[in-house]
């Protein structure tokens, strides 16, 4: 390559301080990208890829227009990307040689601040995790557009630390360049996050402040990593962060990342949207940052009875109220976003737009206080104790900020007249000087009798008098001075249009910069007041989200749960309250659910598609509602706590590491089996139906059999393995129940009623029928399903299994009769023997073993074909 210009040396130089992001680099009223970020950013952004130079010697390049650059960043950032800006730090007509650049901000997934970029109902957060030398992990999070800051800290491996990272819904997350790069592939996979690195974990003496409530040394070195970060990447001041919250992990229900997503909490399973999942029903909220607590909520449900009763209290303190409650929601949506306004006032972004909404708001606040204190007194001092004095701020920016300012804080126009008289005085001059140019062209007109004269003006020339060529010659020689000749007319000035040009442009220029400055003060001024208003929105927001939970109650007639620490399960006429409210009203049928001792767990039979799975998420969605204080859709509810909910429901492959359906089954079932308590909700649909109808019967039974023993916790256990059924004699705590089918004129018709007692049919057939099978397959498949029924009436499955120790052989009682799949008219007695032999899996003879031994000792990679092909005819001889 040949040497490079000086311009290109410095994109180099720079580039190479952020190689993990795009390099925006100005270059007049352009943000230019070179070599492989302009090859990458021309593919993400479908812009045109052009270059510099010739032959080898070609810079691959492309831009994006600097007033336009906004959008282009936007769909970068949405991609996972960083953005580096490298501006022009120096004035070019000062400069000696290249202009000095320097990056002045990184955009992130995890650090923007602008409206576009974020969404108004969500956090943005950022996330840090460190792994300490006892294997213990510290996790921190922060929201750069609102402040607020926790941390935690946790022990155990991978899975706990992924289910704490999914709760945060961190978009970024900042790690140590030790971590191992495996275990961040895994990360950047299951929770599509972007990894960014921070060496630094000691935390600057300025930021000491918002660490002073941590007593522990790891918290403060998890937190420290992740404002180090923030700090070399912002560039700028961090004011606005809040002191961080120090939570304890095991104060909420634990919801791994599958369950979250197998009950769609918060997004839909398949086309990850909103609609369609428990928020979407329960989000009844008038601001954004009651929007964004009750997502939190959602994925974080207390386990403290008394902050349950709290929040119940409060939901039907507003229930009572109707009148009053809409009165508060109509003024609430005259409150704009306080949380991220105060961010952005600290920040230094706000506009004066802006701080004409914060105006706004904090006038609604007196009367929202007064209409919640009114229906109930302690609501007082449960949400208006601190009293600030907002009455300050709204004087100064009803004093300073005209109603309607523009967007751009740097053109003027956005000062109140008699604010400043310095300002009031350059006004009064550029209002002056335009007055008299406005006179100059009536006096010019009738002086010189050209009626098309005109005074204009342009950046480059300033004021002229404009005559047409047509008129050129009823002007006086030596009148006005020529200034610049055009195709159809001639401009000129006069000594005097140029003396108050100077003027003009003096008042307007000094004007402009005096209301910038004074903008920055007024903003610096209520800067002071970031903290109080943080702590308003906190308030605002918990209002807004119980205010929502009482109307959606009362609209879906819900009822408040009786919760428990510990207890039973008692919901007469429970409703799913998502399916409800996507079917027409009056259709959907509700269920009941019982769990008490003796019946811990239901062992759930009956057809496809009848309502087992919805029976299931019920129960959760549920629980899950009662925790964080919502009513639920029941006719009544009694709830225990639950400590934690774990789900497998669905059926999924994991393909991108390389796990099939059956697989990530068992994976699913394996964590809840051992994480689960004796206080957890486990809900397993269909387990051990990826594999053979035997190893999945008795991987059934034997999970059924270890919860009932060994955890104990409520359970709900969907089969189509009518076997396991007989579970129900043998197991104290098992009962059958079914989801109710009838057959009319030949067709099925599911009542999706749960009833006591196992279901005697799946009706497999016809919701093959309803799938609109052809006709050919659907018969062929009753005449055989007739023939199964006919061979295998006395099927069953033993749990009489005793596990022996290594001196005992295993026994047992009863044998286990495999489903024979053909029928007699289609096989001889000595296939069927063969058949018998080949399906009966428990019953290995020993020359079975024998043979299966030594095909798993073969070296086949190291035997011929001739050989390979010997010794399976030998092993074929010895099975016969």
């Amino acid at each position: 390559m040949a040497q490079l210009t000086p311009m290109m040396q410095q994109y180099v130089d720079i580039k190479a301080q952020y190689e993990d992001a795009f390099l925006f680099f100005r270059l007049g009223d352009f943000y230019e990208m070179f070599f492989d970020d302009a090859v990458k950013a021309a593919q993400e952004l479908e812009i045109t890829l052009t270059g510099r130079g010739q032959g080898e010697d070609r810079i691959p390049m492309c831009g994006v227009p600097y007033h336009s650059a906004d959008q282009y960043m936007s769909r970068l950032v949405e991609k996972g990307y960083k953005i580096a800006i490298c501006e022009q730090v120096e004035d070019p007509k000062t400069a000696k040689g290249v202009v000095k650049r320097e990056v002045v901000k990184m955009l992130t997934p995890g650090t923007v601040m602008d409206g576009k970029m974020i969404r108004e109902k969500e956090n943005n957060y950022l996330a840090s995790f460190s792994i300490f030398e006892d294997e213990s992990i510290g996790i921190a999070r922060c929201d750069l557009t609102t402040g607020e800051g926790a941390v935690t800290m946790i022990q155990g491996g991978q899975t706990e630390l992924l289910q704490e990272l999914s709760a945060t819904g961190a978009k970024e997350i900042v790690v140590s360049p030790n971590i191992e790069r495996e275990q961040l592939t895994e990360l950047e996979r299951l929770l599509g996050v972007t990894v960014s690195y921070e060496e630094e974990a000691a935390l600057d003496e300025r930021y000491k402040h918002l660490v002073e409530d941590l007593s522990q040394s790891k918290l403060v070195t998890t937190y420290g990593r992740l404002l180090n970060y923030l700090s070399r990447t912002q560039k700028r001041s961090l004011d606005h962060l809040q002191k961080v919250e120090w939570y304890h992990a095991e104060e909420y229900m634990k919801l791994d990342l599958h369950t979250k997503r197998n009950l769609e909490l918060v997004e839909t399973l398949r086309e990850k949207k909103k609609k369609g999942s428990l928020l979407s029903i329960v989000d009844h909220t008038v601001t954004a940052m009651g929007g964004r607590l009750l997502k939190r909520w959602i994925e974080r449900p207390l386990l403290d009875e008394a902050k349950i009763s709290g929040r119940q209290k409060a939901v039907t303190a507003f229930m009572n109220d109707y009148f009053l409650r809409e009165e508060i929601r109509d003024e609430l949506r005259q409150v704009y976003d306080l949380e991220r306004l105060a961010g952005r006032i600290a920040y230094g972004n706000v506009n004066a737009r802006e701080l004409v909404q914060l105006k706004k708001s904090l006038q609604k606040i007196p009367l929202i206080e007064e209409k919640v204190t009114s229906l109930d007194d302690s609501f007082k001092d449960r949400w208006f104790t601190n009293e600030a004095p907002f009455e300050q701020v709204i004087d100064l920016l009803e004093r300073s900020i005209v109603e309607d300012p523009p967007i751009s804080i740097k053109d003027g126009g956005m000062i109140l007249e008699g604010f400043n008289q310095e300002l009031d005085t350059y006004r009064d001059a550029s209002v002056n000087g335009k007055k008299w140019i406005a006179e100059l062209e009536q006096k010019e007109r009738l002086e010189t009798g050209i009626k098309s004269l005109k005074v204009g003006f342009n950046k480059v020339f300033g004021y002229y008098l404009e005559v047409t060529r047509a008129n050129r010659h009823l002007l006086e020689e030596g009148r006005y001075e020529r200034k610049q000749t055009l195709t159809n007319a001639e401009r000129f000035v006069t000594p005097e249009l140029k003396e108050k040009e100077a003027l003009i442009l003096e008042a307007e220029e000094k004007m402009e910069q005096l209301e910038y400055d004074l903008f920055v003060m007024i903003r610096e001024q209520v800067k002071d007041y970031v903290p109080h208003l943080q702590a308003l929105a906190q308030t605002i927001s918990e209002i807004d989200v119980l205010l929502g939970f009482a109307t959606v109650s009362e609209k879906q007639h819900y009822q408040k749960p009786v919760l428990r620490p510990v207890g039973d399960v008692l919901i007469e006429g429970g409703r799913h309250p998502v399916v409800e409210s996507v079917i027409q009203k009056g259709e959907y049928v509700p269920n009941d659910v019982a769990l008490h001792p003796g019946r811990e767990m239901l062992l759930i039979t009956g057809p496809n598609m009848a309502g087992k799975s919805t029976y299931m998420r019920q129960l959760a969605l549920l629980s899950i509602m009662a925790q964080i204080g919502c009513f639920v859709p029941a006719e009544k509810a009694e709830l225990p706590i639950f400590d934690q909910i774990f789900t497998r429901i669905g059926a999924a492959d994991d393909l991108a590491s390389g796990q099939s359906t059956f697989m990530v089954e068992m994976l699913e079932t394996q964590y809840a089996l051992s994480k689960a308590t004796e206080c957890s909700l486990i809900l397993l649909d269909e387990i051990g139906r990826g594999t053979s109808t035997y190893d999945g019967m008795a991987l059934a039974q034997a999970i059924i059999e270890y919860i009932h023993n060994e955890i104990g916790a409520k359970t709900l256990f969907s089969t189509h393995y009518h076997e396991l059924t007989a579970l129900s004699d043998e197991l104290e705590h098992v009962q059958n129940v079914h989801v109710s089918a009838v057959e009319e004129d030949g067709k099925v018709v599911f009542l999706h009623k749960v009833v006591d007692g196992q279901a005697d049919r799946s009706y497999g057939i016809y919701v093959a029928q309803l799938a609109e099978l052809p006709k050919e397959v659907t018969s062929r498949a009753e005449q055989l399903l007739k023939v199964l029924e006919g061979q295998n009436q006395k099927a069953s499955i033993s749990t009489e299994v005793e596990i022996g120790n290594e001196t005992d052989n295993s026994k047992v009682k009863e044998p286990v009769t495999q489903l024979s799949l053909f029928g007699e008219e289609l096989i001889d007695n000595k296939n069927q023997k063969t058949a018998e032999k080949k399906n009966d899996r428990n019953k290995l003879h020993t020359k079975e073993m024998d043979v299966l031994k030594k095909i798993q000792e073969a070296d086949l990679m190291n035997l011929s074909p001739f050989e390979i092909m010997k010794l399976i005819n030998d092993c074929q001889q010895e099975l016969k």
